[in-house]
């Protein structure tokens, strides 16, 4: 089973930084008519949440709680997804998710797949964030 690869998340205080990295497959990229990455999150007895998303032109949304903290990017050239993480306060704390939604047609949205994690179709395994206060 195909899985996308986080690393970056751990343990940090109220108002550090941290950046998230996730490993995707090149045919991810290469292989559809077009795509949208995104990092979800879940904290334990929550939903899960979409945090930011991108799509293949580059456009990105972001959840509410997060603009203006966090960034998402993508390389394409090194199949790497990011997520730039500023300003971290306590309620960031959760597992942070990696996914990938592909299109046989059509382009993605980023706005639309943020608020749709039932479309994606491609998951990482989580890497934890804890933010102390």
């Amino acid at each position: 089973q195909v899985r996308l690869v986080e690393s970056g998340g751990g343990a940090v205080q109220a108002g550090g930084s941290l950046i998230l990295s996730c490993e995707v497959p090149g045919y991810i990229y290469r292989g559809y008519s077009s795509y949208c990455m995104g990092w979800f999150r879940q904290a334990p007895g929550k939903e899960r949440e979409g945090v930011a998303t991108i799509a293949d032109d580059d456009s990105s949304s972001y959840t509410h709680s997060v603009q203006g903290r966090f960034a998402i990017s993508q390389d394409n050239a090194k199949n790497a997804l990011y997520l730039q993480m500023n300003s971290l306060k306590p309620e960031d704390s959760a597992m942070y998710y990696c996914a990938a939604y592909t299109r046989e047609e059509g382009p993605c949205y980023s706005d639309y797949a943020l608020e749709r994690a039932e479309l994606f179709n491609y998951w990482g395994q989580g890497t934890q964030v804890t933010v102390s206060s």
